[in-house]
């Protein structure tokens, strides 16, 4: 896997102060160090590990594979963008206090590379969970600065991969405890696979000249990658680069040509400029709706079917088939869909 460069350093810095105060001794090599106990308790009064995450997509494929060996604490709620995300000097302290930590990688989270470099040189178990993937499936976007495009949840198969991975971490940091780990995996991937069919035909049921998905920023490369869509964004595939007028009238012309029936917000990013492409829409005389609130990067609120990453994929592949005149069943894949 190619090797990232972070785009900014004062974190690291901070959390440079942070292990200094904190007493951490520094590991020359860097290596990942397997903790001698865990720390925490569960339900059963066993030994838990205490696992820090990142996304809640990242959250939840590890609750999911850990179980109740694990107390999984994620620092991304519902509707916070990871390519924005700063962490607070609270998140600090619980990545310092963790026995691991998974993250999504690729970049994703751009202002916190500096501080998984600095944990991983403290000697803590550092995971980003796409490292493994083959690179010849990824997505090089020529916006994106060389770097591949990290949205890789959005193909259902790639991001079993991801869940093999966590998997295979999991039962290599605890391996007392690593058939169950296995086991875990197994069901989970058998579940993604029974999505990803679901996907495929809702997607395939929606008319070839409206098989457009059209959002805010290029999250979904992968989906439209692997379901056979044609994507269209405002943004790029980061939402640290600013959207201008050339970018949003390209849109509209590209809207008003093909006459398409709907386009879709994102819940984790500002729907400002998809606003500003419905307006030139209609200053041409074009009608077009929003056709859906989509999950792009983040899951729906915690609790909810929608707040799991099986939730997530279900609601944005049946709300843009429904939108773009496609056959799927109004409570989705599993009947659990609520609005």
């Amino acid at each position: 896997m190619r090797r990232f460069i972070s785009r900014t350093s004062g974190l690291a810095l901070a959390i440079t102060t942070v292990f200094a105060v904190s007493g951490c001794n520094e590991s020359s090599t860097g290596a990942t160090a397997t903790p001698a106990k865990a720390t925490g308790t569960n339900a059963a009064g066993e030994k838990t590990w205490q696992v820090v995450t990142t996304t809640g997509m990242v959250t939840d494929i590890v609750r999911e594979i850990a179980g109740p060996r694990a107390d999984v604490v994620a620092l991304m709620g519902a509707g916070v963008d990871p390519h924005l995300y700063k962490p607070t000097r609270n998140d600090m302290k619980r990545l310092l206090d963790a026995d691991a930590v998974f993250y999504s990688g690729l970049v994703l989270e751009g202002r916190m590379t500096d501080t998984f470099t600095q944990l991983a040189g403290q000697g803590k178990k550092v995971v980003p969970v796409t490292a493994g993937l083959d690179e010849s499936r990824l997505r090089e976007p020529p916006e994106f600065s060389g770097h591949y495009d990290p949205h890789v949840w959005m193909d259902v198969m790639l991001w079993s991969d991801c869940v093999r991975s966590v998997g295979d971490e999991l039962a290599k940091f605890d391996a007392a405890h690593a058939d169950e780990f296995r086991l875990r995996t197994d069901a989970y991937c058998a579940r993604l696979t029974e999505l990803d069919a679901y996907v495929e035909k809702v997607i395939a049921s929606i008319p070839e000249s409206q098989r457009v998905l059209v959002t805010a920023h290029d999250a979904f490369g992968y989906f439209g990658q692997r379901y056979k869509l044609e994507v269209r964004s405002v943004q790029g595939v980061t939402t640290e680069s600013e959207a201008g007028v050339q970018d949003v009238n390209r849109l509209v012309d590209f809207l008003v040509e093909r006459k398409l029936p709907a386009i879709f917000v994102e819940s984790s990013v500002n729907s400002k400029n998809i606003t500003a492409v419905i307006e030139g829409c209609q200053s041409r005389g074009v009608t077009v709706k929003i056709g859906a609130e989509l999950y792009s990067d983040a899951l729906g609120e915690a609790g909810t079917y929608e707040g799991t990453y099986l939730g997530m994929i279900d609601a944005n592949a049946t709300r843009i088939a429904r939108a773009l005149g496609g056959d799927a069943p109004e409570s989705g894949w599993q009947g659990k869909l609520t609005h």
